[in-house]
């Protein structure tokens, strides 16, 4: 073997080393064990534990494993009522570890003036503190009446559909 082989050889398995620090996070679900001070949590409602390692700022911290988790919980009927009263518009991406739905334009029937919405359900909760909606036209924000009038549709759609899984 020549020198520059030696070489070659240490450095790529100093490059192999140090990307299998950089692992990816893993998310998994359980059920809500815990319930935190203010908030009720009950069957409608998903924990989702992420894991892996944090952001260093030394080329060591990328070998170490910091067991960080961050807990989710995203109330169910505030999830499928905002999906249900927001199906005019198409969807664009959701994500329900984070409680977040993201829609393009689109026109309300009856309407005549596009509409976009970002949902983000941040409490298990089925209240209003846990939803908040934020609605855009393409010549800006909509007004407030606008927003309030579909977070009380998303809220009460919410409400019939804990009452109407109840009665089962």
């Amino acid at each position: 073997m020549t020198l520059s082989t030696i070489f070659r050889v240490f450095g790529v398995i100093a490059i192999a080393v140090a990307l299998s620090g950089c692992g990816g996070t893993s998310r998994t679900a359980q059920p809500v064990e815990s319930q935190r001070p203010g908030s009720s949590i009950d069957d409608d409602t998903t924990r989702i534990v992420e894991g892996g390692g944090g952001e260093g700022t030394t080329i060591w911290d990328a070998f170490r494993r910091q067991n960080t988790e961050i807990t989710v919980a995203v109330n169910k009927y505030l999830w499928s009522a905002s999906l249900e009263v927001l199906n005019f518009l198409p969807v664009q991406s959701v994500d329900p570890f984070t409680g977040v739905i993201v829609t393009g334009f689109g026109t309300p029937p009856g309407g005549g003036r596009s509409y976009r919405a970002t949902v983000l359900i941040n409490d298990p909760a089925l209240d209003a503190r846990s939803l908040n909606v934020s609605v855009q036209t393409k010549g800006g924000p909509a007004n407030a009446a606008t927003v309030r009038a579909i977070e009380d549709a998303i809220l009460s759609r919410a409400r019939q559909l804990r009452i109407a899984d109840n009665r089962l």
